[in-house]
């Protein structure tokens, strides 16, 4: 016996990976027993935590009996031989991979909620088990983490058999077990408490992990190519996003907005990527007409919004729209048209009024925010919120101004559009949002 229990396996684990510190790593625990020792591995290097979804194809004479495993992204690996001792016809390996990957998409649904899986393009990715036995399971979960871009995999676990590495045909980068006795016969054997891990221990390790840390966001210029032309932006993405905002400025402003800046920050905090860009070049924007051009600047975003749908770390998410003053005419003149699957909007001390006969077309849920001191921007907003047909809200924040200057009131602002993006995008994406 080596092990009080899965944390101080993982501890014990974590001792062999410091080399690992400071890397752009990724730790991905095999649900459920793995996840445990993950998180203590993950705390241990200062690292994102997330599951690598593998599930074993039992044979259906004895289900212990691993006859394959499969993963997500499509990935399936197959023991032949077993297969063929088993007698196991064709249509019953079938069969037990369709029943898998329903369990699978079950599992993921219960474990991430809306978040999606964090990104491994181009990072290290530590994959850990509590231990390893036949190996199926392991090699799936390497090849999916592959396909998933991971440029190099660590297959990592307590315990494993003598000689294991032979059975993951080169698939792990590199592989490290804390013990490799000859005597092996069940992971089990090796733990002094192997209960089995609930559900309920992989959802709050996750989530707790993810509390602790708060999520890495990568920060990239880009140029997004929009209605014929290229401008300059700046794409934020944490790990396990669960939506992506896009930011249409107000008159006189563009990315470098610091109000627009700061509720981006607060959106990325809580989980969600944020696209800040200008929605027109440096000539266009001392065109006073061209400024104040709602159906050039709805397109503009439209343009960025199908941008954002076809790049990779941004592709699949749900999207909503954050208009400023005059921007929020625009985002909601986007939003009403035809082919738009925007999810929400939201509005800050906006002219939604400049929409005209656009608002009742308006099909995202709408959240409008004003300054309670900002009299006659809360009346066009009241106005407005009378010509949308979609679910809306108005919300005022008592003592604030059309810029939100006030102590507080900017802060306001971007939680209540938190919780506005985070709640519509989990009702599109069936998650229970986190």
């Amino acid at each position: 016996m080596y092990f009080a229990d899965r944390a101080d396996a993982g501890r014990q684990l974590a001792a062999r990976l410091g080399h690992l510190q400071g890397a752009d790593v990724v730790v991905l625990g095999l649900p459920r027993g793995g996840v445990p020792v993950a998180a203590e591995v993950a705390e241990a290097l200062d690292a994102p935590l997330d599951i690598c979804l593998v599930r074993k194809l039992g044979v259906p004479s004895r289900p212990e009996l691993a006859m394959g495993a499969v993963g997500e992204g499509g990935v399936r690996v197959v023991n032949e031989q077993v297969v063929r001792d088993a007698g196991v016809a064709r249509r019953e390996l079938e069969a037990a991979e369709e029943r898998e990957r329903l369990v699978m998409a079950e599992r993921s649904r219960a474990y991430r909620g809306s978040r999606r899986p964090v990104p491994l393009e181009g990072r290290t990715a530590v994959v850990v088990d509590d231990g390893l036995a036949t190996g199926a399971t392991a090699l799936a979960a390497c090849r999916a983490v592959r396909a998933a871009g991971a440029a190099r995999i660590v297959l990592a676990v307590p315990v494993a058999p003598y000689g294991w590495t032979t059975r993951l045909g080169g698939e792990a980068d590199e592989t490290v077990a804390v013990h490799t006795p000859e005597g092996f016969y069940a992971v089990g054997q090796f733990y002094r408490e192997f209960d089995q891990t609930p559900d309920a221990e992989v959802v709050a390790r996750l989530d707790r992990s993810r509390a602790a840390r708060g999520p890495a966001v990568r920060h990239t210029a880009v140029r997004v190519a929009a209605g014929g032309t290229e401008l300059p932006g700046e794409l934020a993405v944490p790990d396990g996003a669960a939506g992506l905002v896009l930011f249409a400025h107000g008159s006189g402003s563009g990315r470098h907005s610091p109000r627009n800046r700061a509720v981006a920050a607060a959106l990325n905090r809580a989980g969600l990527a944020t696209l800040l860009f200008d929605l027109l070049t440096e000539t266009e924007a001392a065109d006073r007409a061209r400024v104040f051009d709602t159906p050039l600047l709805a397109g503009r975003l439209g343009g960025a919004a199908a941008w954002t749908a076809g790049r990779s770390g941004t592709e699949g998410l749900p999207r909503g729209y954050f208009g400023a003053s005059t921007g929020a005419a625009a985002a909601l003149w986007a939003a009403a048209e035809a082919g738009d699957d925007v999810a929400a909007v939201v509005s800050r001390g906006g002219r939604p009024d400049l929409a005209g006969e656009r608002l009742a077309g308006v099909r995202a849920p709408t959240l409008l925010i004003v300054g309670g001191a900002d009299e006659l921007v809360l009346d066009l907003n009241r106005g407005a919120e009378a010509l949308l047909r979609c679910e809306s809200r108005l919300e005022v924040v008592p003592g604030a101004g059309h810029l939100f200057e006030e102590p507080g009131a900017l802060e306001e602002v971007a939680a209540l559009a938190a919780e506005w993006f985070t709640a519509h995008f989990a009702a599109v994406t069936g998650g229970a949002g986190q």
